[in-house]
């Protein structure tokens, strides 16, 4: 049961404006990262392939979010993922890493232009260096969507998450999502993992910022 405040209205105040400064366990990952050693194993008809990838992935901070007392930083992303060598786009994503200070909560938003979005969320301390988030069908908090195909042929029941910040500066994600395909009997388990180095530093949230954006 959640234990939430009577007062749904009130909102924080003072709020620090500065995201960057209240990310707790997502604090590492701002900026631009690459990586050029991913590993996707993937369904085929034939059964489990597997496939290098390289991937860029940019992680913004946005303004201090507030529904009513509940207090949100977070960093809005995109990631670009091809075949090695190749131009074309191997896999697209947005969405948004949210970290709420007083549950000690990380969310992860996820939305696919295949006809697919879902929510997962885990807890972890502020200082943490690695967590886990988990989404499940079926749940209308932390759960997945999908459209008729995906639902029919590749019904995700469940995505796994974790992530590990590495002393090196570079942070390592493991990713399961299980599938139930049609026609098949056992689940299968979508698995894709790399390692992103930083390539680029995190652009200011606006209201952070001493010059506000054009």
């Amino acid at each position: 049961m959640n234990n939430f405040t009577k007062d749904i209205y009130t909102e924080p105040h003072p709020i620090d404006t500065n995201t960057l400064k209240n990310l707790g366990p997502l604090s590492r990952m701002a900026g631009i990262w690459q990586g050029t050693r991913g590993l996707d194993i993937k369904p085929k008809a034939e059964g489990p392939k597997k496939q290098a990838y390289v991937e860029q992935i940019a992680l913004h901070p946005i303004d201090p979010q507030t529904n009513g007392p509940q207090l949100l930083y977070g960093l809005r992303y995109h990631t670009h993922i091809v075949k090695p060598d190749q131009i074309k786009t191997y896999h697209d994503q947005v969405g948004y890493w949210l970290w709420e200070a007083a549950t000690e909560t990380i969310i992860h938003t996820l939305t696919i232009p295949r006809g697919q979005t879902a929510m997962a969320s885990g807890h972890a301390a502020v200082n943490a260096t690695e967590f886990e988030l988990i989404a499940t069908h079926g749940s209308t908090t932390f759960g997945i969507c999908s459209a008729p195909f995906l639902e029919e042929a590749f019904k995700t029941v469940e995505f796994r998450m974790h992530v590990k910040i590495n002393d090196d500066g570079t942070w390592t994600y493991d990713q399961d999502t299980v599938l139930m395909i049609a026609g098949q009997t056992e689940p299968f388990h979508h698995r894709d993992t790399n390692t992103l180095h930083k390539i680029g530093e995190a652009i200011p949230n606006p209201l952070a910022q001493t010059t506000p954006y054009e």
